[in-house]
């Protein structure tokens, strides 16, 4: 009632544009002593439960605690209910904000802000240490898969008194986290690289280079992991892009979105770009079809090579400026936003990289390579796509990026073990329970559910180690 809402702002565009180093800027005490003050302490906090906080955070009582000054208090708040507030204060998008009871009038409560205050302040403070288990219980647990799920899960059978053992196929451990998600959201040494420090320091031990299959050439045989653990737990991501089959798909130029962020990231890491291990942008016009995060990313990565022109292609209508009618409060609301990405590209060629209700026809090309794309723009009748007829148009494009979501996780982890799946090719394992169809093997997080949010992953990750410690000592203390 006091206080506008005032979001902690990120580095200037024309400066952040320069480099991969994270896009935020130093914490503000003062502004979130303030942005804190705004929580209301609802009867019913709708931020931390329903359609709010996946993993349930104490929102209330952290926000309140920053408000009176009490951070070490605040941290251990948090750290009840989420592993890695690192991760989720960075790249969640925050659905308890779109639940904040304050949203009916106002805009809701800068939580996602607080959230990463204060765990950044504990990590500056030294108050975030290693918590290595008092006894061991003699079991051990195999985790196929190492992004925010599965270390969840790791964290918390490991706390349980497991053995744990990761087995992560890329050559550094973070999954999605590590390479999925570039630098300037996600520093991966200054932040992934020293919670997987702790985490070994905890006791858990990662292997990576790991490609788990049937014990062919070039993968290590998961029935071989499954005799030597008392159980396993999948959590290997929905990793199968959806592609975009239409002609012209076979010329050169044209990547999946996963491709060229992760291959970025890792040239980023291993060498600074200089080994040239990537998919350049530099002086090339980009075509990103897809939006979402994904999209964003590619927009934000291809603007720092040094793109010629980026444009961004959304197959639906631009969302409203305010909730619709059928999307009301405390559902997440689709509205139109403004991400780090196109706020970059604005201030790069001066007009928002977006173009809605478009679809691609086809890719033109010249010996081989892309050269452009054919579009059309499309409207919504009876609840179906169609193409506007004389809406025809050419696109030059010497790189087409595809940031269109993933269709499931890849089979060749679980097929030697005859794991069942579901109508949509995820591990068909009940929510809740997260036992597969094989005796002692788990699954949790995209490959159970689908692609989703990471801090579901989390919460999955968190409740599948509960049921897998069930599973193994009768009974289970886990939250």
């Amino acid at each position: 009632m006091e206080f506008a809402r005032n979001a902690a702002p990120y580095r200037a565009p024309e400066k952040r544009l320069l480099d991969f180093k994270e896009i935020y800027t130093d914490h503000d005490v003062e502004r979130l002593t303030t942005q804190g003050a705004r929580c209301m302490d609802c009867g019913v906090p709708f931020c931390q439960s329903g359609e709010g906080c996946p993993i349930h955070n104490l929102i209330p009582e952290w926000n309140d605690l920053v408000y009176k000054g009490q951070w070490r208090e605040a941290l251990d708040r948090l750290h009840k209910t989420n592993n890695f507030p690192e991760f989720t204060g960075r790249v969640c998008p925050a659905p308890c904000e779109g639940a904040c009871v304050l949203g009916i009038t106002d805009p809701a409560v800068t939580i996602k802000n607080i959230e990463m205050s204060i765990i950044d302040r504990g990590f500056a403070e030294g108050w975030v240490v290693a918590e290595p288990p008092q006894n061991r219980t003699g079991k051990s647990v195999a985790v196929i898969g190492s992004g925010p799920a599965g270390l969840a899960a790791a964290q918390q059978l490991n706390r349980a008194g497991h053995t744990v053992n990761v087995y992560e196929r890329a050559d550094r451990i973070g999954g999605l986290l590590m390479y999925g998600i570039p630098n300037m959201k996600l520093e991966k040494k200054g932040v992934v690289e020293r919670r997987v420090k702790l985490m070994e320091d905890e006791g858990i031990t990662f292997h990576t280079n790991q490609n788990i299959g049937d014990g062919t050439e070039g993968t290590v045989d998961i029935r071989a992991i499954r005799d030597q653990h008392d159980a396993v737990l999948y959590t290997t991501g929905a990793t199968l892009p959806r592609d975009l089959p239409i002609p012209g798909r076979e010329f050169e130029g044209v990547h999946f979105a996963m491709e060229f962020l992760t291959a970025n990231t890792k040239s980023y890491l291993d060498s600074n770009h200089e080994d040239g291990n990537y998919i350049s942008a530099k002086d090339k016009n980009v075509i990103v079809i897809g939006g979402g995060d994904t999209g964003t990313d590619c927009i934000g990565t291809s603007l720092r090579h040094g793109c010629k022109s980026v444009v961004n292609f959304e197959l639906f209508p631009k969302p409203p400026a305010e909730r619709a009618g059928n999307n009301p409060w405390p559902t997440w609301p689709k509205i139109f936003r403004v991400d780090y990405g196109h706020e970059e590209a604005t201030q790069r060629f001066g007009e928002d990289p977006r173009i809605y209700s478009i679809s691609s026809v086809d890719f033109s090309g010249e010996n081989g390579r892309v050269t452009g794309i054919n579009t059309t723009e499309v409207e919504m009748r009876d609840g179906r796509i169609e193409n506007v007829p004389g809406t025809e148009k050419h696109w030059k494009a010497d790189l087409v990026l595809l940031a269109m979501g993933f269709l499931g996780p890849e089979h060749g982890a679980s097929d030697p073990l005859g794991i069942e799946y579901d109508e949509r090719s995820n591990y068909k394992a009940e929510y809740g329970k997260y036992a597969t169809s094989v005796e002692g093997v788990f699954a949790a997080g995209d490959c159970r559910r689908g692609q989703s949010l990471v801090v579901r992953a989390i919460n999955e990750g968190r409740e599948a180690a509960r049921e897998v410690d069930r599973w193994l000592m009768g009974s289970t203390q886990l939250p």
